[in-house]
């Protein structure tokens, strides 16, 4: 059974206490501290991650990771590697479905807002596993653009969202469309025929 759920919790738990807590990240405004207490808030607080859907309690979402980001560093970030078997997000049935593409995006988050990185070389179940997520992810994502764009992910498959000619085809590894399709388009290894202005639109879900 596959755990990259699992492995890239543990990953990203190592990485934030490398770089410490006020490196930067992909996350606008965010350091480390803040991204590692916004996963906290995930695992443990679903009171403060309604907010997320529900635009009126986002204030009380906010507070509660400000809160937590202010907690020491090292105590945030181990409850970032030790989620609470009870967690809505987190447990053990919702775990890979839940969390493989959520970790992959945060670690790769920090990763490539250092200087020198370098994409992974990623096992293959981990790129199908991504792969599968795409199907969903780039659907939501691309959608808003109003115009109809194709993935295509060499040794993996094609996907069009959209109906007609595409404006923009986007080829790249599954993780770096992944990448791409959660927003982070400025560090997502793809290449782009068509349509360039995809590259700087919004698409964070």
């Amino acid at each position: 059974m596959t755990d990259y759920a699992r492995t890239e919790r543990r990953l990203l738990a190592d990485l934030l206490l490398e770089v410490g807590p006020d490196a930067p990240t992909m996350c606008a405004g965010w350091a480390t501290r803040d991204l590692a207490a916004h996963l906290v808030v995930r695992d443990r607080r679903p009171d403060a991650m309604v907010g997320m859907l529900v635009p009126p309690l986002a204030g009380h979402g906010e507070h509660v990771r400000r809160a937590k980001a202010a907690q020491p560093y090292e105590r945030v970030v181990a409850e970032v590697r030790t989620p609470p078997w009870w967690s809505p997000v987190s447990n053990p049935l919702l775990d890979e479905l839940a969390n493989t593409v959520e970790y992959f995006v945060h670690h790769e988050d920090v990763r490539r807002a250092q200087p020198g990185w370098e994409p992974r070389a990623l096992d293959r179940g981990e790129e199908n596993a991504l792969w599968k997520a795409t199907k969903v992810t780039a659907r939501l994502a691309l959608r808003r653009l109003g115009k109809p764009v194709r993935i295509e992910a060499p040794g993996f498959g094609v996907l069009q969202v959209g109906d007609g000619t595409p404006a923009a085809t986007v080829t790249g590894a599954p993780g770096e469309i992944v990448l791409f399709c959660s927003g982070r388009q400025s560090v997502a290894r793809v290449e782009i025929a068509g349509d360039e202005s995809i590259r700087t639109a919004k698409l964070n879900m």
